[in-house]
């Protein structure tokens, strides 16, 4: 019975990292379809509902237009405007433009913006994969936090594209 115990406890001390591996490699999966998601959602919004102009927050995101019981994006996504869903930290932001027009869900005239960014950081330390997309679409990898150095149009300066 010993002999039984030990083995056992060998065994699951080699698949521990592989567990833990295959976790990450999951919730990393979801942080890019949150940030396809989130893509989808601003260009919704943008063609429907602001004027051409991009939701300033998750928040806004999570609000239905008049006529619709369906919001722009999942409401897991839109409880606040920094979130944590499946081991990432979710963040975006639009800088205002004083000339947008408000929203058909109640956003406020000039607090749209013409373009966003958006991040997925993840909450493990030792993680090394975070996301970020902007209005361009494409979703950029890096080893450190995108946020603060992605620019809301144009390429980022570091990191690479998924492709």
């Amino acid at each position: 019975m010993l002999f039984v115990c030990g083995l056992i406890g060998i065994i699951s001390i080699i698949a521990m990292p592989r567990l833990l591996l295959a976790r990450q490699s999951a919730n990393a999966s979801s942080a890019i379809a949150t940030m396809r998601a989130i893509d989808s959602a601003q260009l919704t919004f943008a063609l429907t509902c602001g004027g051409g102009f991009y939701a300033p927050n998750l928040t806004t995101l999570g609000l239905a237009p008049p006529g619709s019981n369906q919001a722009f994006l999942s409401p897991d996504v839109t409880s606040a405007n920094t979130v944590t869903k499946s081991g990432y930290i979710i963040q975006m932001t639009a800088t205002p433009f004083p000339g947008a027009p408000g929203s058909c869900n109640g956003l406020a005239m000039g607090d749209a913006g013409q373009a966003f960014i958006a991040a997925a950081d993840p909450t493990e330390p030792g993680n090394p994969r975070f996301f970020a997309t902007n209005v361009n679409s494409s979703i950029w990898e890096n080893t450190v936090t995108l946020f603060g150095v992605m620019p809301e149009v144009g390429d980022s300066p570091v990191g690479h594209v998924i492709r």
